[in-house]
């Protein structure tokens, strides 16, 4: 996702009078930016560190769903609104069987060593950010057994 599009996005959103896409958007570009900052690319935002960035905002987003209360329905009602338009702009995942398909084509070596610790870190370096580790620590398990 170009942060470029996220700004233009946001800006549609203010325009549109469309307040929880408007939100949702701006806090993305905020966590975008501070990403940046902290790696100091403030000008040229790379498309990853925008993936980055809304991967791990909902992240955040679902555990505040799970943690709050059910007497705020109107809280969790916004956080999940929320969370509709962070997904709309996620970048697609890869499933279990490609997961799967790319361990045992690039790490046939490291695979046959058995050792799963070994596994997940080779494995997380090359593919963070392209899957869920749930789904990766899934498939190394199943394939290490």
């Amino acid at each position: 996702m170009q942060f470029t599009t996220l700004q233009k996005d946001m800006m549609q959103a203010m325009k549109d009078h469309d307040k929880v896409k408007k939100d949702a958007l701006s806090a993305l570009v905020s966590a975008t930016k501070k990403l940046a900052i902290d790696a100091g690319c403030r000008e040229e935002i790379p498309d990853s560190m925008t993936d980055q960035a809304i991967l791990k905002e909902i992240k955040t987003l679902k555990e505040q769903i799970d943690t709050c209360p059910d007497s705020r329905m109107e809280l969790k009602e916004e956080y999940r609104a929320r969370l509709a338009v962070f997904e709309a702009y996620a970048p697609k995942m890869l499933s279990a069987e490609e997961v799967e398909s790319i361990i045992k084509e690039k790490f046939a070596d490291v695979l046959a060593s058995g050792n799963k610790g070994m596994v997940m870190k080779a494995v997380m370096a090359e593919l963070k950010g392209k899957a869920d580790g749930k789904v990766i620590n899934e498939v190394v398990g199943k394939l290490t057994t």
